[in-house]
């Protein structure tokens, strides 16, 4: 069983911001690797940095030159200047353990077989801004709480049209990345906040 980089939601109320992105990771120099950035297959590139837990697999499995779908947390401060946090890489033949009896195919129909695609996104929080002139939207996310952290939560900034009305409810949004840009594709009310 092949299991999906983007797990099902588990809670009605599951906040999350996650995506795949296929593309191949370029550090900003050897000797820091944890900060650089992702060129996707259009030769776009993507401000990147590798969260603790992913470097020690990437410095033991992985070939920089190669490309591989990154899991990844997105940041932003505007519509079009997104930021990337490794959390994983999802290359189930290469890094899992799969039976020997499953016939290998492509990542990309693997991926589509999951319902899911390169540049996908995942994002689910409470909707608290909305600018109908720059048709876009601010969702906001609460992290899981860590040690010593009080207010564990970020914003996200979307293009997209979700109704007023719908200021300060749980919201679940199908987006797309667009270069250095999140795009909501669909989006569904949870409840009201």
């Amino acid at each position: 069983m092949i299991r999906s980089p983007i797990q099902e939601v588990t809670n009605k109320l599951q906040f999350r911001a996650i995506g795949i992105v296929k593309g191949v990771y370029k550090p900003n120099s050897l000797e820091q690797i944890n900060r650089g950035s992702i060129l996707d297959e259009k030769s776009r590139i993507i401000e990147t940095v590798i969260l603790g837990k992913t470097l020690s697999l990437i410095k033991k499995y992985i070939k920089l030159e190669n490309n591989y779908f990154w899991i990844v947390y997105p940041r932003n401060k505007t519509a079009n200047n997104l930021h990337l946090q490794v959390a994983g890489i999802w290359d189930p033949y290469h890094l899992n353990k799969i039976d020997n009896n499953f016939s290998a195919k492509d990542l990309d129909q693997l991926l589509k077989e999951l319902k899911l695609y390169n540049n996908y996104f995942s994002i689910r929080g409470v909707l608290i801004y909305v600018n109908t002139q720059k048709k876009e939207i601010i969702i906001k996310i609460c992290s899981s709480p860590s040690k010593g952290l009080k207010n564990n939560s970020f914003k996200l900034v979307i293009q997209g049209e979700i109704p007023i009305k719908f200021l300060n409810h749980f919201v679940s949004l199908d987006v797309i990345r667009d270069d250095n840009t999140l795009v909501m594709e669909k989006y569904q009310m949870i409840e009201k906040i």
